[in-house]
């Protein structure tokens, strides 16, 4: 594509329902185009020096909710970084405005059927645990779907696609619109 030297002057950051390829695709971003990645979710737990959750249940959601808003504040100084959000990032309006004021918000879908494929041998998905199955899944990414795509300034289906391909079309998709 021949952006590969281009440094990208904002943020991008991945919104999603989890198994929808945020990690994958943050890593290959910083792979083709040289972005800095943050992972929030691991980054937390770092700082913490604890699981997301053992956070929820020594200190409750909201605190960990306000530890997302506070590193979404401290990247605001940040250019050239595609920042991989926990699924529940987005819920929060002051994120979601946090985001856009340095850079685009893209939210990768899958299909509830490709997200269990994704999802099905890790358990370190508490909201899934005990509840693997297309169902629950689907019901869940229902009651998310408004608030994702309101968030959203581009969407990008992930299912049978090259992560290649998907961070091509980020960049090209996300460049047009900062024109």
């Amino acid at each position: 594509m021949g952006e590969n030297d281009k440094k990208i002057s904002f943020n991008i950051a991945l919104i999603g329902f989890m198994g929808t390829g945020k990690s994958t695709i943050a890593a290959c971003m910083h792979t083709l185009y040289g972005m800095e990645v943050v992972e929030m979710d691991s980054l937390i737990e770092k700082r913490e020096g604890m699981s997301i959750p053992e956070i929820f249940e020594k200190y409750g959601e909201e605190h960990f909710r306000n530890l997302e808003t506070s590193l979404l504040i401290e990247l605001q100084g940040k250019k050239n970084v595609v920042i991989s959000c926990g699924g529940g990032t987005p819920l929060r309006k002051k994120n979601v405005s946090i985001m856009r004021k340095t850079g685009k918000v893209v939210l990768l879908t899958a299909k509830p059927e490709s997200i269990l494929e994704r999802v099905g041998e890790n358990h370190d998905r508490p909201l899934l645990e005990g509840n693997k199955n297309v169902s629950f899944i689907e019901e869940m990414l229902k009651k998310r779907k408004d608030r994702y795509e309101a968030a959203a300034d581009l969407i990008v289906a992930t299912d049978g696609r090259t992560k290649e391909e998907i961070c091509d079309e980020i960049i090209e998709k996300v460049l047009e619109l900062k024109r």
